[in-house]
């Protein structure tokens, strides 16, 4: 086929004076289509109330770590779509992590991770990863299960999607199910006008496809007749035989991915057609058929891809630039292109609480792991998702596969994976659409971290045109000042800020020539430019029902561990406390213990107690938005969850605490509404007395002053941001102790070793370091990282 083609192997397109159709509409594909995808980790597939959610994001642009996107939003829903929590979380090389903290009284069902960048929300909600957790709780009146039987339902789709007559065609038979497919599956073709006589049959290459092959007659109508191995049975019928048309064949090896392509009855047989090669939204190849011929073939080299792998998208256009044909093929297959972790030296043991370790090479190319270690009982061998097929796959394909993990495994089967992407279509741009000079709506523009804008308004009146002085202060860091002049609506705008601490923001108005500023009449409010969007789209489906639970409930093995773990946590974090108490007694009465008797009653006393004395010293309360958000991380075992109304509500050891306000019951709404230079001690009970876990707020009474509005009393212009969600650090520890009160029975925990960030530095090995619970004999060992040109090492095995 000498002097057939004119071809390019290219990676970006050059302008042209007179673009055709064609050449408009890659232009516009490379310029207006770059888009992202996330894979979410976490350390868990399904968790007990109470339990954390230790998770890491991992954010692509193709098949390269994005830098594109700075933040990365993680929402928790329920099942009816409700939104239970939120984190903002910072990317850096585009990849970030964080946790939820569930609440112990959540109700046993089906949870939902979503995950995306604000870039994202330009392009389909199908594209965001949408992670499903089913959550367990022993006193819910509703239990889960695994769905026992499963509908399903199949398509038939013929190699770059024409069926001509004459023409060898190679079909995939795809299932689709709600729940989960059947192990195994056949399968046979007849001609409808001779039923009884199968022309060809064939037997499913996994639970998502089987392939077969046929040589159509024009005028004949076929039929597939797929069977499980349940004795289910469906019918389809196979696309209508055509006259004419192009057919494509598609095989991929280690050399190249090589296509034929045969005209059948067209009039000026394949001259210039052109073959389209797309990698992520990017022209990778393109070739001209120059003279008139019926059948053409060429071998498109792994240099389009520099020999990495990864999904080529193949188009075949006529003569007037219409879309004629398309394939999808996976670019080296047998050839997966995954580094290893190069361990130096281990020393792991079966002995209960034994502390082990596995140390990495300082001198890899890779220098930040992502590592998680869990107990191996065998119960669940077989990965349904991981990162490697979040990456390569279903991060592009919007369509739901059966465990897609299964296809870059050790064993996988290629044949499968082929077939599997005969079935589908690349959904992250329509060529029709970009042909037309469609161009994606972009409402969200990427912004490299966090930007605010803020409205100073004085006597009610916007400040147009005015120099202003503006006070930053970050957590205990030194304030600083920044000078500013406010637009012609009357805005400031903070940009690319990146923090994970309280930010103050303080306003002041510049005095004019001979007069004092007057700040009393000035208020400031702060709004967010980086901000979650509504899910718009649909939750997926699952395997697991919800049914009325029984009186004798039963838990996954896994879950009552983890429940056990959960006890064990809270007995520990009660000895703390009763030790505390033990070295308080004794001590002479100081001014805290005075304000405490004074303000607090009989039943509202307790020696288990942390106290904040507002009236006797400086808290540093100014700045705070309400008491709520100034409490958070102060008090050992206080945690806060956000309600639907975005306010944070106390919780201790997991369960939601009781709110006082001068010992009058109220509610969080209340609390955030009480101006803080009011307060005059905080108290948090845990556990104890007549009340349980409570958190008390009183207010000054007769001629108290706070300390704090000494130095620094509450002002209108003042208004506190959030930033980025500050990550929870993973406890390494044992639960062996030589001291018989703190002595835990049963070590039950699954996690035993989870750091979204292990560096290597100054040529110190990576250690990786964890102590055994009671009964692992063996580990999973989960490594995931990422070298300066993107080659990604994933390790994914069990140590012994």
């Amino acid at each position: 086929m000498k002097n057939i083609f004119f071809l390019m192997l290219i990676s970006t397109v050059q302008p042209l004076l007179s673009q055709t159709k064609l050449e408009k509409a890659i232009t516009n594909l490379e310029n207006n289509y770059g888009q992202e995808k996330v894979y979410l980790l976490t350390d868990k597939l399904q968790y007990a109330a109470g339990d954390q959610i230790w998770f890491k994001g991992f954010v692509f642009d193709g098949y390269n770590r994005s830098t594109l996107s700075t933040t990365l939003f993680v929402e928790l829903y329920d099942s009816d779509k409700k939104l239970i929590d939120w984190k903002t979380v910072l990317l850096t090389n585009g990849e970030g992590s964080g946790d939820f903290k569930l609440k112990a009284d959540l109700p046993e069902q089906v949870y939902f991770v979503r995950a995306y960048t604000p870039y994202m929300t330009n392009f389909s909600d199908d594209f965001q990863i949408v992670k499903t957790l089913p959550v367990y709780n022993p006193t819910s009146t509703k239990a889960l299960e695994v769905a026992k039987n499963s509908d399903w339902s199949a398509k038939a789709f013929p190699e770059g999607g024409n069926f001509i007559n004459g023409t060898p065609t190679k079909f995939a038979v795809r299932l689709y199910g709600n729940v989960s497919l059947p192990e195994k599956w056949s399968g046979k073709i007849i001609d409808v006008q001779n039923p009884n006589v199968p022309i060809t049959t064939f037997t499913s290459l996994d639970k998502n496809v089987a392939s077969f092959k046929i040589t159509p007659a024009s005028g004949k109508k076929y039929q597939l007749i797929i069977e499980d191995n349940t004795g289910k049975k469906q019918t389809i019928n196979l696309p209508e035989v055509a006259d004419s048309g192009l057919h494509v064949e598609v095989s991929s090896s280690n050399e190249g991915i090589k296509y034929s392509l045969k005209g059948v009855n067209l009039k000026q047989q394949l001259q210039n057609y052109k073959i389209v090669g797309t990698i992520n939204n990017h022209l990778a190849y393109k070739a001209n058929i120059t003279q008139s011929t019926s059948e053409v073939s060429s071998t498109i080299p792994t240099k389009i891809s520099n020999g990495a792998n990864g999904v080529l998208q193949l188009a075949i256009f006529d003569e007037q630039d219409n879309l004629v044909a398309k394939r999808l093929c996976f670019i080296k297959p047998n050839n997966l292109k995954i580094e290893k972790a190069e361990i130096v030296g281990q020393n792991l043991k079966e002995t209960p609480r034994s502390f082990n370790s596995i140390d990495l090479s300082p001198e890899s190319y890779f220098k930040n792991y992502t590592v998680l270690v869990s107990e191996d009982d065998g119960s669940n061998t077989t990965e349904e998702e991981n990162i490697l097929s979040n990456l390569w796959l279903t991060g592009d394909l919007s369509s739901k596969i059966d465990s897609p993990a299964q296809y870059f495994s050790k064993n996988a089967n290629t044949e499968a994976l082929d077939a599997l992407l005969i079935s589908e279509n690349w959904k992250r741009f329509d060529w029709n659409s970009v042909l037309s000079g469609t161009v994606p709506a972009i409402k969200a523009n990427s912004q490299k971290f966090l930007s605010y804008r803020i409205k100073p308004l004085k006597d009610n009146a916007l400040m147009r045109n005015t120099n202003v002085n503006v006070v930053l202060k970050l957590g205990e860091n030194e304030p600083s000042i920044n000078q500013f002049r406010t637009d012609q609506m009357g805005y400031i705008y903070l940009n690319n800020l990146s923090f994970d601490e309280p930010l103050n923001v303080s306003v002041f108005a510049n005095s004019e020539k001979g007069k004092e500023s007057e700040n009393d009449h000035l208020f400031v409010t702060v709004e967010p430019l980086v901000i979650p969007t509504p899910f718009k789209g649909s939750l997926p489906t699952t395997k697991y029902t919800l049914v009325t639970a029984t009186e004798n409930k039963k838990l996954p093995p896994a879950i009552s561990k983890a429940i056990n773990t959960q006890k064990n946590i809270k007995k520990l974090e009660h000895i703390d406390v009763q030790i505390e108490e033990v070295q308080l007694t004794g001590k002479k009465k100081d001014p805290k213990e005075e304000l405490n008797k004074q303000l607090s009653s009989g039943m509202f006393s307790s020696v288990n107690s942390t106290i904040f004395d507002f009236v006797n010293e400086d808290q540093h309360v100014a700045g705070s938005t309400n008491i709520l958000d100034w409490l958070q991380g102060r008090a050992a075992g206080l945690t806060f969850q956000r309600n639907n109304s975005g306010i944070n509500v106390p919780y201790i050891r997991g369960q939601q605490a009781k709110l006082y306000l001068d010992e009058t019951p109220t509610d969080a709404s209340m609390i955030t509404s009480l101006p803080v230079n009011n307060i005059a001690m905080v108290k948090i009970i845990k556990g104890s007395g007549l009340i349980g876990n409570a958190v008390l707020i009183y207010t000054m009474r007769g001629n108290m002053k706070s300390k704090s509005n000494e130095k620094d009393p509450q002002k209108n212009n003042l208004s506190v941001i959030k930033g980025y969600d500050k990550p929870s650090e993973f406890p390494i520890e044992t639960l062996d102790t030589d001291d018989p009160a703190k002595k835990i029975e049963n070590d039950t925990r699954e996690t035993l070793y989870w750091n979204p960030n292990l560096y290597d530095s100054d040529y110190v090995p990576p250690r990786i370091k964890f102590f055994n619970n009671d009964t692992a004999k063996q580990y999973k060992v989960l490594i995931i990282s990422f070298d300066e040109d993107d080659n990604i090492l994933y390790e994914n095995r069990v140590f012994k």
